[in-house]
């Protein structure tokens, strides 16, 4: 049987919290166990923005080490896995140019992440932000990956992905079959979205997702929160006057309640119906009693050791340093397939 290869990755533009913890790393921690995995730090993703957003160069440093950390904490096996930073290894840029030749304009000018960023001052955003789904594709394809575990607003990306992939396996299918890579080179990846929290609301508008850069604390619980703070978050989530129902359908046009309700079954590891089963018909005091002392016992193990392992500066960038080593070896093993496929002379 072969083992299918995992491929994604996290920005390390702080503040990592719970929408992070639930809609990504859970399923990478799952994942170990049936895939070989490379988990990767987005550095070169988190510069798009402006420096103001991700913080400058000391900011950038410590949160590639806290994204690290919290990988490493939450239960992914660094020695079984790969864990790396995008910037170590330089097939990512050098694919990103070639897709970026293969990429239609049409196809990233229906980018809805890139319309959501931008906002109304589209004019003045960097070509990086714009163009960052095509290093995306590149981050995936650059490991010929079969599946990438992703959020619900991630999915377009991974599709656009498979668009690329398709166009440069029918652009160059005579080249690659005369180079021995049979009908295709790069392989269609499949997004993975599962659980019941793929995509995690903000704790004071259930409309909007978990956010980093909300301005209010309020919104999300950050992984670095002390139990205090997780209570006192959990109590204050913004809820309605209604008990909870004892169905799913119970939930509709009631996004604060249907999140809070998502957020407990991805910790409990329970499907919603189950959750509602218990608790319909009770009001949000004691479910979110409930919910806090459930949110305290998972996340602060992980809090502690992300806490640790941040604070060895040496462990985590020798992590990176061998994830890296690692990563490099495949990437240049399908860099040096693209360069014959599309007739780059490379040194042999």
């Amino acid at each position: 049987m072969t083992i299918e290869r995992v491929f994604s990755g996290i920005q390390p533009t702080g503040n990592l919290h719970l929408g992070n913890y639930l809609g990504a790393i859970v399923n990478f921690v799952k994942m170990q166990d049936t895939h070989n995995c490379i988990y990767c730090v987005v550095d070169l993703h988190a510069i798009t923005v402006p420096v103001a957003v991700w913080g400058g160069p000391d900011a950038l440093r410590r949160n590639i080490r806290e994204v690290t950390a919290a990988f490493i904490a939450a239960g992914i096996d660094p020695k079984k896995q790969i864990i790396f930073n995008q910037s170590q290894v330089a097939e990512h840029s050098e694919l990103a140019w070639v897709l970026n030749c293969i990429a239609r304009l049409g196809w990233l000018n229906r980018m809805t992440q890139f319309k959501e960023k931008a906002g109304k001052d589209r004019e003045n955003v960097s070509v990086g932000l714009y163009d960052y789904p095509v290093l995306m594709a590149s981050d995936i394809l650059v490991y010929r990956a079969s599946h990438v575990p992703v959020g619900e607003d991630q999915k377009q990306h991974v599709e656009l992905t498979r668009d690329i992939a398709q166009k440069f396996n029918n652009d160059f299918a005579e080249s690659i079959a005369a180079q021995g890579f049979g009908e295709a080179f790069f392989p269609l990846p499949e997004p993975v979205i599962t659980g019941p929290a793929t995509r995690v609301m903000s704790l004071r508008d259930g409309t909007k997702k978990m956010s980093k850069s909300d301005p209010s604390d309020y919104s999300r619980i950050n992984l670095s929160d002390d139990a205090d703070a997780i209570a006192q978050k959990i109590r204050k989530a913004k809820t309605d006057s209604e008990p909870l129902p004892s169905e799913e359908q119970g939930l509709e046009a009631r996004p604060e309640a249907d999140n809070l309700v998502g957020i407990f079954a991805a910790l409990a590891g329970k499907p919603k119906p189950e959750v509602l089963r218990e608790f319909g018909g009770s009001q949000f005091s004691e479910f979110k009693s409930n919910l806090v002392d459930l949110a305290v016992a998972k996340l602060s193990p992980i809090t502690t050791e992300m806490k640790k392992l941040s604070a060895d500066q040496a462990y985590i960038d020798a992590v990176l340093a061998d994830g890296s080593e690692r990563a490099r070896a495949i990437a240049a093993e399908t860099m040096t397939g693209v360069k014959d496929i599309v007739g780059l002379i490379r040194k042999r």
